[in-house]
């Protein structure tokens, strides 16, 4: 059985707003559970890999125009 990852629309806050909606998600799921953030905020960019880098999780970035999206594994 597969489940559509929980996705967080984080487009129009800025840094840290996304990182800290993320976090507290990540924080309430299981290790192995898939989450997306929607962001629009370039420094998401940076600060999204670098919290999953820092905590264990794996993070996928796409971007499509201005819409970032990170595909984001908990560890």
């Amino acid at each position: 059985m597969t489940t559509e990852p929980e996705t967080i629309d984080a487009r129009g806050l800025k840094c840290p707003l996304p990182v800290l909606k993320m976090e507290k998600r990540l924080a309430s799921l299981p290790p192995g559970a898939a989450l997306v953030v929607l962001a629009t905020d370039p420094m998401a960019k940076v600060d999204i890999p670098l919290y999953c880098r820092q905590h264990g999780h794996d993070c996928t970035v796409s971007s499509e125009a201005d819409l970032l999206r990170f595909a984001i594994v908990r560890g």
